[in-house]
C-alpha cells in the first residue's frame, strides 16, 4: 500500500513526532486500517525499552563499531529519501532511531537466557476492567505480573458498534500510585469492532499500583480497575 505516512508508527508509538505531526497521524489513522495495524504491531516497544537491563544487554551484546555508524546514517537517510521525499530530515532519523531501538531490544530479550528471579509473579490472572459511568462502548480485562522493575500490564479490548461510535479514536491506559501521582501505560487507536491486545510497563511497584483507567481521547475515563 503506498500510504504517506506508511513509515511513521515507530516514530509516533515512541514519541518522536512534533505535536502537530502527531495530531495530523491520529486523524489519518481514523481512516487508514492499515496504518492502525501497523500501530498495534510496534505499540508494545515502549514496554519492552522498559524492561531492558543495561548490565544485562552489555553481557549479550558487542561493542558497537562507531566507525559503522555514518555509513548506516547514510544508507538511512538515501532509503528514506526514496519514500517520503517531502518528509523533515528529523523524521527520518526518528524512524531510524526506532528501527534501532527495535533491534536493541529484540538483542537484549532474545539473547538473555530467561531466568527466574525473585519478586516476580509468572502467573497473570486476567481480571474485568468496569466502567467508570454509565454504558461504553468499550470491554477490557487486564492483567498485573509485579517484577523488580515495577509492574508489567497485559490487556485486551473489545470495542463495540454503536450510533455514537462510528470511528476510530485514540485510547489511553493510565497507572496511578498510592501518592497521588499518574503515569501513561500506553496509547493506541481503534475503531469500532476492534479487538486489540498489548502489553506496557509502569515504574509502579505492586504495592505502588493502586488504579488503572482507560482513557477515552479527550481524557474522559471509560473502564477502571482499583488494584488490591
Amino acid at each position: 500500500m503506498n500510504c504517506e505516512h506508511a513509515y511513521d508508527d515507530a516514530a509516533y508509538v515512541l514519541g518522536a513526532l512534533a505535536p502537530a505531526e502527531r495530531a495530523a497521524y491520529e486523524r489519518h489513522l481514523a481512516a487508514c486500517p492499515s496504518c492502525r495495524t501497523a500501530v498495534a504491531e510496534v505499540a508494545v516497544l515502549p514496554g519492552l525499552l522498559g524492561r531492558l537491563d543495561p548490565a544485562g544487554l552489555e553481557q549479550v551484546t558487542a561493542p558497537v563499531d562507531e566507525s559503522r555508524v555514518p555509513a548506516l546514517l547514510a544508507s538511512a537517510e538515501q532509503v528514506r529519501r526514496r519514500q517520503r521525499r517531502t518528509r523533515w530530515w528529523w523524521s527520518a532519523g526518528a524512524a531510524l532511531i526506532a528501527a534501532c531501538l527495535a533491534l536493541v531490544v529484540g538483542l537484549g530479550l532474545g539473547g538473555v537466557p530467561a531466568r527466574e528471579e525473585p519478586g516476580i509473579d509468572f502467573e497473570v490472572r486476567m481480571v474485568t476492567m468496569q466502567p467508570v459511568q454509565g454504558t461504553v462502548p468499550v470491554s477490557a480485562e487486564i492483567g498485573l505480573n509485579g517484577t523488580n522493575w515495577g509492574t508489567e500490564v497485559t490487556m485486551e479490548c473489545r470495542y463495540a458498534k454503536t450510533r455514537d461510535y462510528t470511528k476510530a479514536y485514540t485510547f489511553r491506559l493510565v497507572a496511578k500510585g498510592a501518592d497521588g501521582s499518574t503515569e501513561q501505560v500506553g496509547s493506541w487507536v481503534a475503531a469500532p469492532g476492534e479487538e486489540v491486545r498489548f502489553t506496557g510497563v509502569t515504574r509502579f511497584s505492586r504495592a505502588e499500583l493502586v488504579r488503572l483507567e482507560l482513557l477515552r481521547y479527550d481524557g474522559t475515563p471509560l473502564l477502571a480497575y482499583d488494584v488490591t
